[in-house]
């Protein structure tokens, strides 16, 4: 029991830090957002990377790194879950320091639903009737929603089939997660130090040239990055899985709370019945897993 109460904590502040990421990406919104990505990505592996070696787990990386090349196939899938997250993590910074933050909110909300719908596609899963409803319902809101704003809601859609079928790759490859997050910011460093190379040939590279406030803050997004992903996976082995689900909706109701009431971002009656119908569909949604899980356990019994 008390070991549940630590995974609770522990996975509670690690979507009160996703929740709350918004505001530091604010305080670097005079950075062009390739830059911040670009360090984002170099800081995150060297960050990760440092804490595998307080760890002691610098064999493992190397074994990790082995084993991958050794099969090839979970080598370039990793390779592309690594372009799926790096893209995240720029549309993500780029609709923030653009005034979308309600959109970005959008995105993580639904999803959940989406990474069901890649389950449907690929593994052949099927849906209960609540489910099913929660669907329908998600989906009439995205329609709203697309009228509402007379265009396609991209981010929000983008945000969440990157972050899903992220997500989809990665369960399908046994890596512990931060050695897995060093290895996926590996692929990426070479590119991103190659780009950074150039803005600064180029004369346009804030990082070093800019106060030190920007500097320090540049150099933090590797611990932005990797400190809520190491307590999400401290704290899930601790916890059920239906339980850490219902946590994961923290983080987007942050943020739709910083887009409105902080930033004073618009959100019309439209809006708000839209995200009132996929608040609905969530509660639908959580119950049937919720049902599910205990008929599992009924039957293992």
């Amino acid at each position: 029991m008390q070991n549940e109460k630590s995974g609770v904590l522990w996975v509670v502040a690690s979507f009160l830090i996703w929740g709350i990421m918004p505001v530091y990406w604010k305080h670097l919104s005079h950075v062009q957002s390739d830059e911040i990505l670009t360090g984002r990505i170099v800081w995150a592996f060297f960050s990760t990377l440092l804490l595998i070696l307080i760890l002691k787990n610098g064999k493992q990386l190397l074994q990790d790194v082995s084993e991958l090349w050794k099969k090839q196939f979970q080598f370039w899938s990793l390779f592309i879950a690594s372009i799926l997250v790096t893209s995240n993590w720029f549309i993500y910074i780029w609709a923030v320091n653009h005034n979308y933050i309600v959109q970005t909110s959008l995105g993580y909300y639904i999803n959940p639903l989406v990474s069901v719908l890649l389950g449907i596609f690929f593994l052949k899963e099927k849906l209960s009737s609540l489910q099913k409803i929660a669907f329908l319902l998600a989906a009439s809101a995205v329609v709203i929603l697309t009228f509402s704003y007379g265009k396609f809601p991209w981010i929000a859609l983008t945000l969440a089939v990157t972050f899903a079928v992220y997500g989809f790759i990665k369960k399908r490859i046994q890596l512990d997660s931060l050695r897995g997050l060093a290895i996926e910011t590996l692929f990426m460093t070479p590119f991103a130090i190659g780009y950074y190379i150039y803005l600064f040939m180029k004369g346009q590279a804030v990082f070093l040239h800019s106060d030190v406030k920007t500097d320090i803050l540049l150099v933090l997004t590797g611990v932005a990055t990797a400190l809520p992903l190491v307590l999400y996976a401290k704290g899930v082995q601790m916890i059920p899985l239906n339980v850490s689900g219902f946590f994961q909706y923290i983080a987007p109701t942050m943020m739709l709370f910083l887009a409105v009431v902080v930033y004073k971002e618009s959100f019309s009656s439209i809006e708000m019945l839209s995200f009132s119908i996929i608040w609905a569909a969530l509660i639908l949604f959580t119950i049937s897993k919720v049902y599910e899980t205990i008929s599992m356990k009924r039957n293992a019994h």
